[in-house]
């Protein structure tokens, strides 16, 4: 049996009542606020029938630990989702598009990852088991609920995962800044999964090597790269440009 979760700040906490409230085990709200935001929340939390219980500061810190919990914490059941990547492909219509995180170890930088991929309309987030962080409280804040819709799968050998995603027809494309073409130069209507390296150290050699193309930020300013969840954010939205574009 997998071991409950714990969700904290009124985005993780709302978004989870919104899509599974049957699985909220146990809501902690602190008894002293009575601001606008925690009223909305509570009347949102009533109207899908989860219990809350009103608990002191102090109460909710124990709880939290060291998460920011912006006064709700909320002990729930993990929620199913696929857990491989042939399991995506079994519900997959339309192009496929998929985020490889080659080493993000920072539960905030994965947090804004996810967020985005789920704005973005991405079919699942892929990490290498041994080189990236877990769904912890605090990424679960940071992605505002994203890593509860957005399947995160972490693989025992990424290298055989992405040679799979190639023999599914899925173009690779790598970040990197000494690449030659630009972000806007390539055809990101193909299924597509964005390769974002490690904070600081990039894609790694053998991921590299596997990409079929290599693209970069254009930048115009003094700085020489982007934070990670950053550049996500543009290279995914690229491709949602692009393939609204072919539609119209």
């Amino acid at each position: 049996m997998k071991q409950s979760q714990l969700l904290a700040g009124f985005h993780a906490v709302t978004a989870r009542a919104r899509h599974a409230p049957e699985s909220m085990e146990t809501v902690y709200a602190d008894e002293q606020r009575r601001d606008k935001r925690m009223q909305v929340m509570l009347r949102q939390l009533a109207e899908k029938g989860v219990k809350v219980h009103l608990a002191s500061a102090e109460r909710l810190d124990d709880v939290a630990g060291s998460v920011k919990h912006q006064g709700v914490v909320a002990i729930v059941s993990p929620l199913s989702q696929a857990q491989d990547i042939e399991e995506i492909f079994e519900d997959l219509t339309g192009p496929g598009l998929f985020l490889v995180l080659d080493g993000v170890t920072d539960p905030h930088n994965l947090g804004a990852c996810l967020r985005t991929a789920n704005a973005a309309g991405t079919h699942a987030v892929l990490a290498p088991k041994d080189r990236a962080v877990g769904l912890s409280a605090v990424v679960q804040r940071v992605s505002c609920g994203a890593a509860e819709t957005t399947p995160y799968l972490m693989v025992t050998n990424l290298a055989r995962t992405i040679r799979t995603l190639k023999s599914k027809g899925v173009w690779i494309v790598g970040t990197t800044e000494d690449a030659e073409q630009t972000i806007d130069e390539v055809d990101l209507t193909l299924p597509t999964a964005w390769v974002m390296g490690a904070e600081g150290e990039g894609m790694r050699r053998l991921t590299r090597e596997l990409c079929d193309v290599l693209v970069r930020i254009p930048m115009s300013g003094s700085v020489e790269s982007l934070n990670v969840s950053v550049a996500t954010g543009v290279c995914l939205f690229e491709t949602v440009r692009q393939r609204r574009q072919k539609t119209t």
